[in-house]
């Protein structure tokens, strides 16, 4: 049954509250010892310091209490400090916290894999490998790929994010910040034309022409039997929460199976119940060959993961796959509590009901100012792009103002898109209706106060 926001507890009031001037003395005074040893290349889109969260709420350390729709970009779908994820990771840690599984396996590892082989898509056999983060689990989905079919060539789309490792930048669309000045690139990575509503010439082209178009150009720009994977976000994530036309995947994955390509779905975002369904693929049914996971896997512990076809997987000799930390016990554990707390709380149905509450909010947002160009998403993914006035011009520097004037009112919200031009919603699934509907009302005003 799904959780409702009354069966849902919390350690923390779940209300935002400015206390005064921020960021406070004690944010600027970590600002200041931060300036001096951690990299300017690093950078963070809030200038407060983190104190405590839970559930939909982030408190910093001068006692300021802001709504969170960010998750840290998709990760705390469970809350910052989920208590099942909390007692299962200080359990974990009194044991032990590094082992290697490559060295001295462990349960732990064993039970994830038998969980990820089991909500992932599709009833054939699988296999499981455990990593850290989204870019290690794509930089092995494409490794498994290229030596299980011999071939060199993988395909990626416009507007696509995979990593900020050296192949994943050859596979994310978007130069600046994530691939300026870091070159050269990975080689044999193709970028083929993505099915994006919004933007299409033709608004007409359905999910099934547009896969044509991108078939068209990987044959004639490529051939098909030389494609090791296609591999593709079911939600483009910081492209802009980009939903392809319905048909465009399963058109893809069809020609894929069909000419021996891996379809690699990326669901590194969109995976874990925030779409609605277990993973974004799952509202067309499509059953990718691999699908890479992390960020909402474990309750914010850091853990990644790539599920696939075991006949794929097997053909990697010993030793081919894993890593130091891969499958740390401690992520593991916590990946563990956080999917009974998914299944408990039917956080599937929270994502749904989240989309119902914020879409009714945002729609009439879009029917009160004419710089909202398009509404998407799905459950707890949601978007708006805001445009210049009465076009679809995007509106780099009205999304900045609403960001900023949001966080002046106690909301964090992120921005994303090619274009610089889209506000991302990515609540926590156990977020309260009244605090989302908070936050949205801020949103709102916001982009009013602003367009």
């Amino acid at each position: 049954m799904t959780a409702t926001a009354n069966e849902l507890s919390y350690r923390i009031e779940q209300k935002r509250n400015i206390n005064g001037t921020f960021p406070g003395p004690k944010s600027q005074a970590l600002a200041e010892r931060r300036s001096a040893v951690v990299a300017a290349g690093v950078a963070s889109g809030v200038p407060v310091y983190v104190e405590d969260a839970d559930g939909g709420i982030i408190r910093d350390v001068d006692g300021n209490s802001f709504v969170d729709l960010g998750s840290g970009i998709a990760v705390t779908s469970v809350g910052a400090s989920d208590p099942a994820v909390v007692a299962a990771v200080q359990e974990a840690a009194a044991h032990f916290t590094h082992t290697c599984f490559m060295v001295t396996p462990y349960e732990g590892y064993v039970a994830v894999a038998e969980q990820l082989n089991r909500l992932t898509p599709g009833d054939h056999a699988k296999r499981t490998v455990l990593f850290n983060s989204g870019a290690e689990a794509v930089e092995n989905a494409i490794k498994v790929a290229r030596l299980a079919t011999g071939r060199d060539a993988v395909v990626a789309f416009d507007h696509a994010y995979h990593g900020r490792t050296n192949l994943t930048m050859a596979l994310t669309a978007k130069a600046m910040p994530y691939k300026t000045n870091f070159g050269p690139f990975a080689p044999e990575v193709y970028r083929m034309p993505m099915s994006y509503p919004f933007r299409e010439e033709n608004p007409e082209i359905t999910g099934a022409e547009a896969a044509k178009r991108a078939i068209t150009a990987i044959e004639k720009q490529i051939g098909g039997d030389q494609v090791a994977a296609i591999i593709i976000e079911p939600i483009q994530g910081e492209g802009g929460f980009i939903v392809p036309a319905e048909g465009f995947l399963p058109a893809l994955s069809a020609w894929a199976k069909e000419k021996g390509i891996v379809f690699i779905a990326d669901e590194v975002q969109s995976g874990f119940c925030r779409t609605g369904e277990w993973f974004a693929v799952d509202h067309e049914g499509v059953v990718p060959d691999i699908i890479t996971m992390a960020k909402g896997i474990a309750g914010g512990m850091p853990l990644s993961a790539i599920t696939g076809r075991a006949d794929l997987l097997d053909a990697v000799h010993p030793g081919g796959l894993g890593g130091t930390y891969g499958g740390n016990p401690v992520a593991c554990a916590a990946a563990l509590a956080a999917i009974t707390t998914m299944e408990e709380h039917d956080l599937n149905g929270r994502a749904r009901h989240i989309e119902e509450l914020a879409l009714g909010k945002l729609r009439e947002l879009a029917s009160e100012t004419s710089v909202v160009g398009d509404i998407r998403g799905r459950g707890a993914m949601l978007a708006i792009e805001l445009v210049q006035p009465g076009s679809k011009e995007p509106n780099a520097e009205l999304t900045k103002a609403v960001a900023a004037a949001c966080l002046k009112e106690g909301v964090i919200v992120l921005t994303c898109g090619t274009y610089g031009n889209v506000i991302r919603l990515l609540p926590p699934l156990v977020i309260s209706d009244d605090l989302l509907l908070d936050g949205l009302e801020v949103l709102a005003n916001a982009v009013k106060a602003n367009a």
